[in-house]
């Protein structure tokens, strides 16, 4: 009997280890959705000054073609922020990148502006599906140490997506025939690759007993505080990204007097490298600790983004570029690093797509109204207009972190220890 049990014992933690490394790859998988999904909101950047002068496009038309990706996300969350909760994380991700997929055929094809507005649309609506879900499939697939590493990744994943978006659609744009075409050519093929590497992850259809029905994303008990700081951070991060993402090659254009596609995607990429560079340091960083410095940092950004403005300086420019990269990934990496903390797994998907919701709609309203200004008005006007809002609501995210921080001390001094989610953090 003791021999014949031996292989049985011997090969027990095979399950384990296969369970163990299914996890691995689908943690990957989702890290490489989370690249795709900004890749294709970045492959455009570059290239917006080339429609405008195609089709004589205002600034505003350019702002608006950018801001109905996050408009389309404020229809698709609210209905599809809970889907991957019921039919699991991989299903939902395939069926964004699929829209990702047929967003990259019509921009590649596109005979008229109004293509442009469909292709956004489409990239938008498999944004919304993939970017809650990829985000709390890091999450509940990570295998490192630290809790912290999945929203590390997560910052990492989308700049690097973001970073070669802008660095390769410029160099496409400038050393081949076709500007227009090859960027969405290689946006094609990745998201081909990338509905093939989830396929191959494990299936995590959670099974529910009950059918899906659309639910509004609402909030777990006892984290409206942390989740309005971890919300804040986030949309201060996506907001600069707006006029970053919108109107970045325009200011270029017009501050520093650069035509070369190639030299405006190697300066926008380098602030999305920014953003990745900083992410490899910050899982050992308590989340609260990087909102703190995000918030902070994007004040210093929106001061070298004015100047840049105002004084036409490529050094300037730069200087956006990067200290507005490490401040985006601080504030970014913070705020999902909160939610991380906090949510439980049964809400994470529809915590987290509130919080794009709100961040969209915000990030949305920058652009357009950052377009509006520079066509009425100027493009240096508009920059430092939006300069000025956002520092106000950097400096009301660091208000907000102060309340929190004394209820903390408060709570500490007067109770028991406590697993609440504000405690956790502050």
């Amino acid at each position: 009997m003791t021999s014949s049990n031996a292989p049985s014992q011997a090969s027990h933690p095979l399950p384990q280890v296969r369970r163990r490394a299914g996890k691995r790859w689908a943690f990957w998988a989702s890290a490489s959705v989370l690249a795709l999904v900004l890749w294709s909101s970045g492959a455009p950047s570059t290239l917006y000054p080339i429609y405008a002068a195609k089709w004589q496009l205002s600034p505003l038309t350019i702002t608006t073609i950018f801001a109905s990706y996050p408009l389309t996300l404020l229809v698709i969350l609210p209905i599809f922020g809970n889907l991957s909760d019921w039919l699991g994380r991989r299903r939902v991700m395939i069926a964004g990148v699929a829209l990702i997929a047929a967003s990259a055929i019509v921009f590649a094809l596109a005979p008229h502006v109004a293509f442009l507005f469909i292709g956004r649309i489409l990239q938008g609506a498999g944004a919304g599906l993939a970017m809650g879900a990829g985000t709390a499939a890091l999450m509940e697939n990570n295998t490192a140490s630290s809790p912290r590493f999945a929203s590390s990744m997560a910052t990492l994943s989308t700049a690097t997506g973001l970073t070669l978006a802008l660095v390769v659609s410029g160099a496409l744009a400038q050393f081949f025939p076709m500007p227009l075409l090859w960027s969405y050519v290689v946006l094609l093929i990745l998201s081909l690759a990338s509905i093939a590497a989830l396929l191959r992850a494990p299936d995590d259809n959670p099974g529910q007993a009950q059918p899906w029905r659309p639910q509004a994303p609402r909030l777990a008990q006892g984290i409206r505080m942390l989740f309005s700081i971890a919300t804040l951070s986030v949309t201060l991060s996506y907001c600069v990204g707006a006029i970053f993402l919108s109107l970045g090659a325009h200011m270029i254009r017009e501050f520093t007097h650069t035509g070369s596609t190639a030299t405006i995607g190697a300066l926008l990429g380098c602030s999305a490298a920014a953003i990745g560079i900083t992410a490899l340091f910050l899982s050992r960083i308590p989340a609260r600790a990087s909102v703190w410095v995000g918030a902070g940092l994007t004040i210093a950004s929106l001061g070298f983004m004015a100047a840049a403005s105002s004084f036409g300086s490529m050094s300037l420019f730069l200087g956006w570029c990067v200290v507005g990269g490490i401040a985006y990934s601080f504030a970014f990496t913070g705020g999902l690093g909160l939610i991380n903390q906090a949510v439980p797994h049964q809400h994470r998907g529809a915590t987290l797509s509130l919080l794009y919701l709100i961040a969209y709609a915000f990030q949305a309203g920058t652009a357009i109204g950052v377009g509006a200004l520079a066509t009425s008005f100027s493009l240096s006007t508009a920059v430092s207009s939006a300069a000025l809002s956002l520092a106000g609501l950097s400096i009301s995210l660091l208000v907000l972190m102060t309340i929190a921080s004394g209820r903390g001390r408060t709570a500490h001094d007067t109770e028991a220890p406590a697993s609440t989610a504000s405690r956790i953090e502050f």
